[in-house]
């Protein structure tokens, strides 16, 4: 039995259903292709594409984004709350534009495009190169408050 998250805030950035689905279109695919060879290979290559192409989705998927002791755990980058600046919520229009001609590429970026809602938080430490973070969230007022409330905390 799972333990309950003593985080204040946790959301791992899954894959939508669909992508899903074409993980076992591309099973299908490479049976396809080996059906020539008799329908053990066939299915096989069913198993198989769709294993191979279930990892893939898995892993990209499993991008997390958490607030947890005084820190911003993004994908791989863990900031302390101390250096952030206040957290931008974005809607799906304005976070389009600041994946695209309005990014900074010095920025870090834990984009997921197939999620529309974003936060933008400034980095303030004068020793980081890193002008701001852009988190893909599907939750971006709860992510913002936490992000508040870690750094009211600290």
């Amino acid at each position: 039995m799972q333990q309950p998250s003593t985080a204040p805030y946790e959301e791992r950035l899954t894959a939508p259903r669909a992508w899903w689905v074409m993980c076992f279109l591309a099973g299908v695919s490479l049976a396809l292709i080996v059906v020539p060879f008799g329908t053990l290979p066939a299915l096989g290559g069913l198993a198989a594409g769709t294993a191979a192409a279930a990892v893939v989705v898995s892993s990209y998927g499993s991008a997390r984004i958490r607030v947890v002791g005084g820190s911003l755990i993004a994908g791989e980058a863990n900031i302390p709350v101390t250096a952030l600046g206040e957290a931008e919520i974005l809607d799906a229009e304005e976070a389009r534009a600041w994946r695209t001609h309005k990014a900074d590429p010095r920025c870090f970026m834990l984009l997921r495009a197939y999620i529309p809602g974003a936060v933008r938080v400034e980095i303030t430490d004068p020793s980081d190169p890193t002008p701001y973070v852009f988190l893909s969230t599907r939750e971006p007022e709860r992510l913002a408050g936490a992000l508040r409330a870690a750094k009211a905390a600290a």
